[in-house]
This record gives structure tokens, sequence and C-alpha cells, in this order.
């Protein structure tokens, strides 16, 4: 019972209210949030009847992100973060609101969908980065592994039920109370926003702005371990998130209808249910010392599991179906286990190894780089399997993974010595 007990999730940092109200919300909202991720393409879906008008919502995404991630690190760095959060949160409320008053009104009119969606991760791009640079600042450095490990089961959690949710609902109620819904989900974000207390900068960093941003990158250009933190987590998700292959993977491999299906979602639900309970089981990562090796293996992990499902679609034809689907679906979970436990280790290392002057700049960059990478994966696995296939496109990503990502741990030996020595409660320098 106590062995179980050590598995468990550690769960010291909701001991501090203002951590317990953040997270709290964040089931409530994330949700909420899901909501509009099913309804945006959905909508549009329905007003074009054109798969490439909704692909347009990569392009109309990504590049605020980019933008306004990467300017909205460099705002955290000057601004009172609570102020920003506060901001960036009534940005988001209205935002998801005039989604609402679109659908109320019947505009039928894709652009405006498009204009709105970009506005919505503008400000989503800021509040990101603002949000996990409070962190360091409202919890002891030792519980930091812990939080970002219960940040990310909440965010997975809301991967699966978002989707099942709104799925459910929207043939029920229609996109205006999806939208509805997710407006008033942000509500208790806000409340846990308002409650922080002030997080005021420490004077050092420069005017915001792109010499700020581009002095973010001079920091992390001199420090290899925190450069290899963003390094390994390209490497993983360019060459190993399959997930534009798994619409004809249900179609095409386990004879699902070409509109969706439960083979389709099953797929699509298989990684956040697997980093789901890898957060439930994440107590052993408070204990771990040597995150930088942690990192290392969790991604080889992630890509022996997307090697082992892609050689699962090679062969799922005929009576074995049914087994290699199983086979497939377990293997994207332990896949999302490894991810949910990277992800909490990488972002820790951000949190506690660099300075808190320059944090908001090195999570701006963070974020663009965990929502990104995935949006690059899905041009890349899309080209492949048209030359490859699916199967060969999948595995064959999965390979790249793991023969790139031990590379990179040779080349840069001090990123595997990164470890937190718990007495002193202070991680080992990074600029080695």
């Amino acid at each position: 019972m106590a062995n179980m007990r050590a598995l468990m999730a550690d769960t010291r940092p909701l001991r501090t209210p203002e951590f317990r109200r953040l997270w709290t919300a964040g089931i409530v909202t994330l949700i909420g949030a899901q909501l509009t991720v099913v309804a945006v393409p959905a909508q549009i879906y329905e007003l074009t009847r054109s798969s490439a008008y909704v692909g347009l919502t990569g392009v109309f995404g990504l590049v605020p992100l980019v933008v306004f991630g990467l300017y909205g690190g460099s705002l955290a760095d000057v601004m009172d973060r609570r102020t920003l959060l506060r901001i960036t949160t009534v940005g988001l409320i209205l935002s998801s609101g005039l989604f609402w008053v679109q659908a109320l009104m019947g505009l039928h009119n894709v652009w405006v969908l498009l204009v709105l969606f970009s506005v919505q991760q503008s400000f989503f791009a800021v509040n990101q980065p603002t949000r996990s640079a409070v962190l360091p600042r409202i919890l002891p450095e030792e519980e930091l592994p812990a939080a970002n490990s219960l940040n990310m089961t909440v965010m997975q959690f809301g991967a699966i039920a978002g989707p099942l949710v709104g799925g459910a609902l929207l043939p029920v109620f229609g996109f205006s109370w999806l939208y509805l819904l997710d407006t008033l989900s942000l509500v208790a974000t806000l409340w846990a926003v308002i409650a922080l207390p002030p997080l005021p900068p420490d004077g050092n960093a420069p005017k915001a702005g792109l010499r700020s941003v581009l002095d973010g990158f001079a920091y992390l250009r001199n420090h290899k371990v925190l450069l290899m933190s963003f390094l390994v987590d390209i490497i993983a998700m360019l060459f190993g998130m399959p997930r534009a292959l798994f619409p004809q993977i249900a179609h095409e491999s386990f004879g699902g209808p070409a509109e969706g299906g439960l083979v389709f979602a099953l797929l699509f639900a298989a990684i956040p249910a697997g980093a789901v309970l890898g957060g439930v089981f994440s107590g052993w990562v408070s204990r771990t010392e040597r995150q930088g090796y942690a990192v290392i293996v969790a991604i080889v992990v992630w890509g022996l599991g997307i090697v082992v499902f892609g050689v699962a679609v090679g062969f799922a034809h005929g009576s074995h179906a049914g087994v290699l689907l199983i086979v497939a679906l377990v293997a994207l979970a332990v896949s999302g286990a490894a991810d949910m436990a990277s992800a909490a280790f990488r972002s820790t290392m951000l949190q506690s190894a660099a300075s808190d002057d320059v944090r908001g700049r090195l999570q701006g960059v963070f974020t663009v780089v965990v929502a990104g990478g995935p949006r690059l994966a899905d041009v890349a696995h899309g080209g492949a399997a048209a030359l490859v296939g699916t199967s060969a496109a999948a595995a064959g990503g999965g390979v790249l993974v793991v023969i790139l990502v031990i590379a990179a741990a040779l080349l840069v030996p001090a990123f595997v010595r990164y470890r937190v020595v718990r007495e002193a409660a202070a991680p080992m320098p990074v600029g080695g």
C-alpha cells in the first residue's frame, strides 16, 4: 500500500491556495476551451464543405501563436504577471463571447471565424507563458515537477473530455451553445487570476519588444541544457506525432467510416488518455533528481511507442485488425504517458534553472515549440504518408525520434548529467 501511495501523483502543490485555485479553475476552463476546438473546424466545414478552409485554422492559429507567444513572454518579464494574466483572460473571454455572438446572429462568414480564431490565439499565446512563469513565484522549487505534472494531467483530461462532450452536444445544441459554455467556463480562471497576489518583475529585464525577445534567445543560446530541452521536444513532435494520419488509418487500416467514427475518436483520445494515466501515477516525478536523463528516456519511450503503433497499423488487415487496433491504442497511450513525464521535467528545467527576469521569454519560446511542433508534424507526416504510406511514415518517424534524441544526448552530455540535488534544493549550473 505504501508503494502504491508513492506512485500516485504528488499533490503537495495543491496545499498552496494560489496554485489550487488556478488548477481547479483550469479543469473547467480547459474542457470549455476544447468545446471551441471542436466547434470552430466543424462550423467552418459546415459553411464551406472544404477541408482546405478547415486547414486554414492552422495558419491563422500558428502565426499569432509565434508572434504573440514570443512577445508575450517578453511582456511577462517586465509587467506584473497578475495584471497580464487578468488582461489576457478577459481577452479570451471576450473573443470566446464573440464566437458565441456570430453563431447566435447566424453570420455564416468563414473569414469572421478565422479572424476571431486568430484573435483568440493571440491572447492565448500571451496568457500561457505568463501562467507558467508564475509558478516559481508561488511554489517552492522542489514542488515544481509535481505542479507541472498536475497541470499536464488536467490539460490532457481536457483534451479527452472536451471533444467527447463537444461531439455529443454539437448535434443537440448547435455551435452557439458550445461557444457560450466556453465563455462561461473562462470566468472560473478569471476568478483564480484575480485572487493571485501581486507579481511584479524583478526590474532586470529590458523593455518588452524585439530586442527583449532577441536577448531571450541569446540567453538560451548560452545555456546548452535549456536549449537542448527545446531541441529534444522538437525532435519528438516533428518526427513522432502522427495525428495527421489518424483519419486515413482509421478508415483504411481499421475499416472505420471515411467521415470519422469510433476508431477515429479512439486514435485521437489514446495519447491524451495515456498522459492522464501517467499523471495519475506521477509520484516518482518529484523524486527524480536526474531530470535530463529522465527526459531522454521518456522521449525514447515515446519514439518506441510510435514505432509499435506504425508496425501495428502496417499489419492491421483481415481477421487480426481488432487485436492490432488494441496494440496500436496501447502503444499510443504509452507514448502519451512518456510525453507527460518529458513535458513535466522540461517545464521544471525552464522554471527552476532560468533566472526570473528571463522566465517569461523562455516560456514564450516553450509555448511556441509545444504548440507549433505538432502543426509542423501534420505537414511532415502528411507528405511522408503520400510517398511511403501511413505505416511506414509513422514507424519511420518513431525510429528517427529514437536515433536523433540519442545522438543529441551524446553530443550534449551536459543535458544528460543535469540533475536537481534535493538536499540543496538547487539545480546544477546549466551553462556547461
